[in-house]
């Protein structure tokens, strides 16, 4: 076997392009044989110019026929052709009914092996699969192959100690803990209707059945009909902070059988984004008057939201699960920022291999998402996946480089994880699967993700204390 490093790299994009129009994968390879092996195939993603090798691989002809005979040995045994006994179908017979099959098979027993020994000789440390190309596959005849491959290249993250980012005050104001509280108690309130003849006022809800319709600059150039814009008693806060000010203007002082007709302007960051910096002229009927009537605030209350001795039990409890809960969001915020900072300050390379998996984990996250929410899985094979791959496509390469960064710095900085912060995450791991410990360190060992798992955690260190020191 012979194995030579052939670019380190100079293609330009267009060859690049060309060059991963011709492979077949192996160490995972995924090829599809069904033809004679002098070949060049197209499968993968086209690789980062700036992170992709090559190596060329011979192996020799007495491998290679050996390679063949231990297959087609294998064949001949599970075989089971009309007119032959288990076992004893010619050689001949079994090469061409299982042609396609054997060279695959063959391929398969023999590149992985010649291709780690090749990066090993290189000292070569791939960060993707091979794509396999100029496959040369015959019987009696040496196997050559060029496997690419994306590596991750050397860069300099010097002077990171110079990037400051500005962190908020992480203290919980009481303005927070009141608004939260109110929520919590709010919650727990109903809605009970006003029985006297009165007009809406603030802090009432109307209750209301609306229909909009939506006001078009140039009507003649739509080309589909709006979407029903109607409701059947909505409830709408007066004077409520997430009410928009027409509502408010409008039936402020109505009273119930008022029929009202008003124009809505909405803002151009509206949630909704069909209303999105329109206006609308509803058609309102005031069916009713309702009014949030609170339970009564005392340690029973306390009691029946958990496992609280009293009310003031509860809101001890509660302020120190949000003071702790801002501190970590303002961190991860600040992280978020000292990470943005970094990666616009250095050039980095980034494998294109890394980002399709980043893809991958955020369609899954997506995916699983949706499965809390309801959707079947009928409805999710109707998804448009190249369009959603390619919008995910920026955010995983900026996600990437971050990761690379952080993962730079730690080498720097010789931050390493113990077996105890490991076990430490395994076990919450465990509680959050229900899967004990030892089952679900060993799947993850199977799976290849455990060290992705101390990858992360690794992440999670050098993050904090770089926010300890730069923010």
């Amino acid at each position: 076997m012979t194995a030579t490093d052939t670019t380190d790299n100079n293609q330009t994009p267009q060859e690049e392009a060309t060059a991963t129009e011709q492979h077949h994968e192996h160490e995972g390879h995924d090829h599809d044989h069904q033809h004679d092996h002098d070949h060049e195939h197209q499968h993968g993603p086209t690789l980062n110019p700036a992170c992709t090798r090559e190596v060329e691989i011979e192996i020799p002809a007495d491998e290679v026929s050996k390679a063949f005979r231990s297959v087609i040995k294998r064949y001949q045994k599970q075989a089971r052709i009309p007119g032959f006994r288990a076992g004893k179908v010619p050689d001949s017979l079994i090469r061409s009914r299982f042609h396609d099959s054997i060279q695959q098979d063959v391929a398969d027993s023999i590149i992985p092996q010649h291709f780690r020994s090749a990066i090993e000789q290189q000292q070569r440390q791939p960060v993707s699969q091979p794509q396999v190309t100029d496959l040369h596959l015959h019987d009696g005849e040496p196997l050559r192959f060029k496997a690419i491959f994306e590596v991750l290249p050397p860069f300099s993250v010097e002077g990171y100690q110079d990037v400051k980012v500005e962190k908020p005050d992480a203290t919980l104001t009481d303005a927070e803990f009141e608004d939260e509280l109110n929520r919590v108690i709010d919650s727990r309130s109903t809605m009970e209707p006003v029985e006297e003849d009165r007009e809406l006022a603030d802090g009432d809800f109307a209750q209301i059945t609306f229909k909009g319709e939506l006001q078009s600059e140039n009507p003649e150039e739509d080309e589909t009909p709006p979407q029903p814009i109607e409701g059947q008693d909505v409830l709408v806060e007066v004077g409520g902070a997430n009410t928009l000010p027409a509502f408010n203007e409008s039936l402020r002082g109505a009273k119930p059988g008022q029929e009202l007709k008003f124009e809505v302007p909405y803002p151009e960051d509206f949630g909704e984004k069909r209303l999105a910096g329109k206006t609308v002229v509803y058609q309102v009927t005031i069916n009713g008057i309702k009014h949030r009537v609170q339970p009564e605030i005392n340690d029973e209350f306390a009691k029946e939201l958990g496992d609280y001795e009293s009310f003031d039990d509860f809101k001890q409890k509660l302020r120190e699960q949000m003071a702790a809960d801002k501190v970590r969001r303002v961190e991860a915020e600040t992280r978020d920022k000292l990470v943005e900072a970094l990666s616009e300050r250095y050039e980095v390379p980034v494998p294109e291999s890394l980002v399709q998996n980043q893809v991958d984990a955020r369609l899954d996250r997506g995916l699983r998402a949706l499965a809390a929410q309801g959707m079947s899985p009928d409805d999710m094979r109707k998804l448009d996946f190249d369009r959603l791959r390619e919008g995910q496509h920026d955010s995983a390469a900026t996600e990437v480089k971050g990761m690379l960064i952080l993962d730079r710095i730690a080498e720097d900085e010789k931050v390493e994880v113990s077996e105890d912060e490991l076990n430490q995450q395994l076990f919450m791991l465990s509680m959050q699967t229900q899967e004990p410990v030892d089952v679900l360190r060993h799947r993850l060992t199977t799976e290849g993700n455990l060290d992705r798992l101390r990858e992360q955690i690794r992440r999670e260190k050098i993050g904090k204390m770089l926010v300890e020191r730069l923010a």
